[in-house]
């Protein structure tokens, strides 16, 4: 089964969205992310597991970088950014748009990818 780290509510604000208005003004985002780690032996060393505070911090410099019309396509840059570290062997990123431009009320909108390293 493997290790696990799991990071929920990762707050940062970002410009994503397939409307014009969306590109130009900051909006709320929120990743939840669980990460499954491949880990020989669990040993009392950070460089054999993920650092969840650099994790964090990479996940916000994803969300506030390069516009992207569809939070789908965040998640999965989330994603791929998470399969780029060594241990981790399958992730699920989940990205909320609690603010998101709908014309009914809605607490939440979120999309969830599951992704894992191909196998050699």
């Amino acid at each position: 089964m493997g290790d696990r780290i799991r990071l929920k509510g990762i707050e940062v604000l970002g410009r994503h969205g397939v409307y014009t208005a969306e590109k130009f003004s900051d909006q709320p985002f929120v990743v939840d992310l669980d990460c499954v780690l491949d880990r020989e032996r669990p040993v009392d060393d950070l460089s054999t597991t993920v650092d969840y505070s650099e994790l964090a911090e990479r996940v916000a410099g994803i969300v506030q970088a390069e516009s992207v019309d569809l939070i789908e396509t965040l998640a999965h840059r989330i994603a791929e950014m998470c399969l780029a570290i060594p241990v981790v062997t399958k992730v699920t990123v989940t990205v909320h748009k609690p603010e998101a431009p709908i014309g009914v009320p809605v607490r939440d909108v979120a999309v969830r990818v599951k992704r894992r390293k191909e196998r050699p």
